[in-house]
């Protein structure tokens, strides 16, 4: 359930009415908003009755949350939550482009391909340095090599980077190097990588699983803030259907769906959404339109010769273009391109 404060409320009245719920057995979680308090309650609502918190001095309401998710839902926060790293921040008017290779590749790669995503507008770097393939004999990525090479192409360029995690084992080195942890598609339910996310402090973007329902994605990103971290953002990234021409359909509803249910920013990958170069650009364009928070796009000096998503990276001059139409349509919808670090 969540406990609206009056906003007269006092320090006090709020402090007493967290006291009393967690000796009744709930978990708290307070939401300081501009002008309103709430203390979100996560627990069996038999315990203590809704009409026993509302008597308490300060408190002008108790809803019960209908969604199984809570702490994410729209009901616990009305505001968008914004993510701040550095200068930068997610989910407020500007529009953030996170682009680089699917995979690290080598040192010259990688700070070659930073400085270029750089100069043409990205505000992150994005690359695996461990890649989950689906075939054990597929390029597997450059590991902790790999994780140092972003490092050194963050010091070159200031990108704060962006890297997957694929389990718990090695969360401990990805978070040592990555600015934003993200978790791939096959690992949205790993229950117990979600759950020691939720002890790091850096953000992380949750990629939606790829048979996976917008219920089942926020449920996922509740498992990360009941565990004590809040700063997630969520990324479409397509989902598997009949449809065969595209590597998974790009469901670009699931963008205003999860931002009307959720008040997380939501950002899109449409390389992984689409699978083909040709289809990123206008997919980004739309996603923008639907109100995504950024774009994750993935960019290679030279696709044919990408160790891996080779098909669906964007040369640098196609980037470069979409850069340009992106900043024609963000200011029709009252938003901007973000601009990226100064050295």
């Amino acid at each position: 359930m969540i406990v609206v404060m009056q906003y007269t409320a006092t320090e006090d009245n709020i402090k007493k009415v967290i006291e009393r719920l967690e000796s009744e057995g709930f978990s708290t979680h307070l939401s300081q908003g501009v002008s309103r308090t709430i203390i979100g309650a996560i627990g069996d609502r038999t315990l203590i009755p809704g009409l026993a918190i509302e008597a308490m001095a300060g408190v002008e309401k108790v809803v019960p949350i209908l969604h199984p998710y809570k702490l994410v839902s729209r009901e616990f926060q009305e505001e968008n939550s914004t993510i701040q790293l550095d200068k930068l921040v997610i989910g407020g008017k500007d529009i953030h482009v996170i682009a680089g290779p699917c995979a690290v590749e080598s040192r010259e790669q990688i700070i070659e391909t930073a400085q270029a995503v750089k100069a043409a507008g990205a505000t992150m770097l994005r690359g695996g340095a461990f890649k989950p393939r689906t075939s054990p004999y597929s390029f597997q990525g450059l590991q902790e090599e790999g994780l140092r090479l972003l490092a050194e192409a963050r010091e070159e360029t200031c990108l704060p980077v962006v890297t997957e995690c694929m389990d718990v084992e090695s969360l401990s080195i990805v978070s040592e190097f990555a600015d934003i942890v993200q978790v791939g598609a096959r690992n949205m339910q790993n229950f117990n990588l979600l759950k020691k996310l939720g002890t790091i402090e850096k953000p992380v973007i949750l990629k939606r699983g790829m048979s996976s329902t917008i219920e089942e994605w926020l449920l996922a990103a509740e498992y990360i803030m009941a565990s004590g971290n809040p700063r997630i953002i969520l990324c479409e990234r397509g989902i598997r259907t009949f449809e065969n021409y595209t590597r998974n359909t790009l469901d670009l509803s699931a963008v205003p769906a999860a931002k009307n249910l959720s008040h997380l920013p939501v950002i899109v990958d449409p390389s992984h959404g689409t699978g083909r170069w040709q289809l990123v650009a206008p997919m980004s364009r739309a996603a923008v339109a639907a109100g995504a928070d950024g774009l994750l796009i993935e960019v290679h000096l030279n696709p044919s010769e990408a160790l891996s998503d080779g098909p669906q990276s964007l040369t640098l001059e196609n980037f470069t273009s979409l850069i340009g139409e992106l900043a024609v349509i963000a200011p029709v919808l009252n938003r901007q391109l973000a601009a990226a670090c100064r050295d």
